[in-house]
This record gives C-alpha cells, sequence and structure tokens, in this order.
C-alpha cells in the first residue's frame, strides 16, 4: 500500500467537503468556532484546526453563504457566533442534492 498516496488522497477529500460539512452543520444552528470545531468532530470524526476554520469561515462570509455575529459573555471575552445566511440555505439545497447522486453513484461502484 502507498500510505503517502492515501494520506494525501484523504486530505484532498477533506478539504473538498469541509465547506459542505459546514454549510450542513449550520443550516439548524448558530455556533462560535470551537463548538463549530466541536461539532464538525462529533458528525464527522475529522480533526479541524482553528487555522484551518476561520480562513474557511471569512470565505463564506465573503461568498454571503453565512453571516456571523460577536456575542457578549457574563465572563470571558465575546464570542462570534455564525449561522448560514439565505443565500447559503439556497446555495446549500443543490449541493445536498448533488451529493446525494454523487454517494449513489460511487455506492454502485465499490459494491
Amino acid at each position: 500500500m502507498n500510505e503517502t498516496f492515501v494520506a494525501n488522497w484523504k486530505s484532498q477529500v477533506k478539504k473538498g467537503t469541509l465547506t459542505f460539512i459546514i454549510l450542513n452543520i449550520l443550516k439548524d444552528n448558530e455556533y462560535y468556532g470551537y463548538e463549530l470545531i466541536e461539532q464538525i468532530k462529533q458528525h464527522t470524526d475529522m480533526e479541524i484546526a482553528e487555522g484551518t476554520l476561520y480562513p474557511l469561515m471569512n470565505r463564506l462570509k465573503a461568498e454571503n453563504l453565512v453571516d456571523s455575529k460577536w456575542v457578549e459573555q457574563e465572563t470571558g471575552i465575546p464570542r462570534k457566533y455564525y449561522c448560514l445566511t439565505t443565500m447559503g440555505a439556497k446555495t446549500l439545497a443543490p449541493m445536498n442534492e448533488y451529493w446525494k447522486n454523487l454517494e449513489r453513484s460511487i455506492h454502485k461502484i465499490i459494491k
């Protein structure tokens, strides 16, 4: 087995699906950064670093797919919460449909 090839492939799959995962997690709730990282980990077993998440969230904000707001805490520093925008929800619908079709096609191949 070519471990380097597999490791690189896994990295590319992770990178290519992270936006899709984040948008789906945000469709039902808003989360601050650390919570979002924990949600990703809980639902996918993926480890995501803050250095990966925050630049991606900035890009999604620039695309008007997510929005953010600062929320003051009773103790500690304010937290930036992220939520899906209307445009994000409209964009996610065809992404989910494409994913379902892709998943069916892949399952046909790997049986």
